[in-house]
């Protein structure tokens, strides 16, 4: 594989630093971050780029927070300030280097190759060739950001770039924290990149057909189950060999079932759906959550006019308007009443209807 080099100028010039900047600020004009550094952007910037030039610049201290939707983690945050703007930056430059390494079945953080993409592919597989998507192997790594290795991390970015000063830029960001940073720009980039030649010697040296990964969430689809358990433990074997990382317990083989009635097998819980041969669902969570959310609006002392309740829940919405919905919806609608939305699928839903 050809390394490239000659990228630091490019990514330290004044030019990318300020194409940077704008993109960072994209949603958040009105924070405090973005507020501070514009009492000084010109000379900030200028500063930036001279920090970066000598190779002083050093990662800023984190702070962090607890989410617990939908599991709970912790989220690291760093200043906009020169951080965010440092991770734009490089990304700029390096998205479509690293972009050219992924292979086709892996999405998450990857412009139009995101949930929906990887939804909608899934959904085509299983429609096309039912009988090759007879059983599912479903894995996930356990405690994947925080478990990456950083020895292992470094050699993979090295297999595409030799710019020493870049390496040495990349080497300060990845060694700033334990794992990969939840939180981070450049994280998402590189927890992809981590698994990415696990993707090729899947697709390329095992032949795997029917394969998506979504960030560290794994499904493979075959006709014989067997073939799923042998891939299992070759998968399990090059993870902690290649990586250092480790297949979570809840590893799964099972029969795909023809819709959320048979008996005899289940749906591939996969991307906030329920994939089955004849349907696709919404995960349980999903529906609990937007039902909540409605509940809590609806109990406002204040009402909220029809187009702001719409808005409120439109990141729910967008998964039901994708799925086989229609029962859960039109239920929805009567207990969200005088709020109902009419309720029709997308163009391109995932629906096995759609």
């Amino acid at each position: 594989m050809k390394r490239i080099g000659n990228l630091y100028d490019k990514i330290i010039s004044l030019e990318n630093l300020q194409l940077a900047d704008e993109k960072a600020r994209k949603g958040k004009l009105k924070t405090y971050g973005v507020k501070l550094h514009d009492r000084n952007r010109e000379a900030n910037l200028l500063a930036l780029h001279e920090a970066l030039k000598a190779g002083t610049y050093r990662t800023s201290e984190y702070s962090t927070f607890t989410i617990y939707e939908p599991k709970e983690r912790i989220i690291f945050r760093l200043p906009y300030y020169p951080d965010r703007i440092v991770h734009h930056a490089v990304m700029n430059v390096l998205e479509p280097i690293w972009l050219s390494v992924f292979t086709a079945d892996t999405y998450s953080c990857i412009k139009k190759r995101g949930i929906h993409a990887a939804a909608k592919k899934l959904r085509h597989v299983i429609d096309k060739d039912k009988q090759g998507c007879t059983y599912c192997l479903k894995i996930d790594i356990r405690k994947f950001y925080p478990s990456v290795n950083h020895d292992v991390l470094k050699s993979i970015v090295r297999r595409k770039l030799k710019d020493t000063r870049l390496l040495k830029l990349l080497d300060e960001i990845i060694d700033s924290a334990e794992g990969l940073p939840i939180g981070n720009y450049l994280s998402q980039y590189l927890a992809n990149l981590m698994l990415t030649y696990f993707d090729h010697w899947v697709k390329e040296v095992k032949k795997v057909r029917y394969y998506f990964r979504y960030a560290d969430d794994i499904v493979v689809l075959h006709s014989d189950k067997k073939v799923l358990r042998g891939l299992l433990a070759e998968f399990e074997t090059y993870i902690a060999e290649e990586t250092k990382l480790q297949v979570k317990d809840n590893k799964q083989i099972f029969p795909v079932g023809k819709d959320h009635r048979d008996r005899h097998g289940r749906g591939i819980d996969f991307l906030g759906f329920v994939f089955y041969i004849n349907e696709t669902r919404l995960r349980k969570r999903i529906k609990q959550n937007l039902c909540r959310k409605c509940a809590q609006l609806l109990k406002r002392k204040n009402p909220i006019d029809a187009k702001d309740f719409k808005q409120a829940i439109a990141s729910w919405w967008g998964w039901c308007k994708y799925s086989d919905s229609d029962y859960f919806i039109n239920k929805l609608n009567v207990k969200i009443h005088p709020y109902e939305i009419k309720f029709r699928h997308s163009p391109g839903s995932y629906s096995a209807a759609g």
